[in-house]
């Protein structure tokens, strides 16, 4: 499981005027202009919001910085505030974004919560290991999240209803479009190997076929922070060295000593590498990032 978030609030998180509780009047769920406040943790579902919901919402990630790492995150007042303003909050789930259920403890009873990990109808507890909570990279699972996200705006919202239902219906058929080029890409990359740093992007590399060589104790200890023992690194760097993978999957956001030691072996050995993320890269929306991506593993694995 992912390594939860610090939590570090400031003592005034708790200020009346700070936040609402459970017990206060409940918050407006719009902006000062008429739009749907939504709070999303990180812009990765902050920009699928926006995406559904056009011009009539006013969308806060929380974690917008292409360059944070959201395992140091520490969340802050200005967090608790937007929360407490909020007409929908959208987290992760499955553990990833943890801070935003202890903000949410102090939000207002009318704030609704989006649970993408639950609306991704993916099975959270399968039967050949941990749940990968890195649910971004699956497309059709984005797709059903985005019909929950519509659901959702539609109830706060109903006057946007068809407004909403349109744009989720232009999102939904540009995902397809990115799973028909997967399904292309499938045709050259299935069985070759991958190697990881972590699992992010796991659910993408299994829909291009390609087949996880990285040995789970490596990947596990990097996710959760932990040294990696030297005869596990010994074997992830010779998945490169002997070049018996096709591309490394490295995640540019969470980099140590460890994780660099594997991407200079790989560039030593001449192995392409896929920077893959956890927030929005600079200037990109969410379909032009997992586009990059896709095209970044075509040339890969051509």
């Amino acid at each position: 499981m992912r390594r939860l978030l610090p939590l570090a609030l400031l003592p005034a998180l708790v200020l009346a005027g700070c936040s609402g509780t459970a017990g206060s009047p409940a918050a407006s769920s719009s902006a000062s202009d008429g739009r749907v406040s939504v709070v999303a943790s990180t812009d990765v579902w902050g920009d699928v919001v926006k995406q559904v919901g056009g011009s009539d919402v006013a969308v806060t990630s929380i974690i917008d910085d292409p360059t944070q790492d959201p395992h140091e995150y520490q969340a802050t007042t200005r967090d608790q505030l937007a929360v407490s303003r909020a007409g929908l909050v959208v987290v992760n789930g499955g553990g990833y974004d943890d801070f935003l259920s202890q903000l949410l403890k102090n939000a207002p009873g009318s704030t609704k919560t989006l649970n993408a990990v639950d609306a991704s109808g993916l099975d959270t507890e399968p039967a050949d290991g941990e749940f990968n909570e890195h649910v971004w990279y699956d497309l059709p699972a984005v797709s059903k999240v985005a019909a929950a996200v519509s659901a959702e705006l539609s109830r706060i919202d109903p006057s946007g209803a068809a407004t909403f239902e349109s744009n989720l219906q232009t999102f939904q058929g540009r995902l397809k479009d990115l799973e028909a080029t997967a399904a292309d890409i499938r045709r050259t990359a299935e069985g070759k190997g991958v190697a990881i740093t972590e699992p992010v992007p796991l659910y993408m590399t299994e829909a291009l076929g390609l087949v996880n060589k990285t040995p789970e104790a490596f990947s596990e200890a990097v996710e959760e922070g932990d040294d990696v023992a030297p005869a596990v690194l010994k074997e992830e760097l010779d998945l490169l060295r002997e070049q018996q993978v096709a591309v490394l999957a490295y995640n540019e956001q969470t980099s140590d000593s460890t994780t660099e030691q594997v991407l200079a072996a790989a560039k030593r050995a001449g192995v392409p590498v896929v920077g893959v993320r956890e927030t929005l890269p600079s200037g990109k929306d969410y379909l032009a990032w997992m586009q990059d991506d896709l095209q970044q593993f075509r040339s890969a694995v051509a």
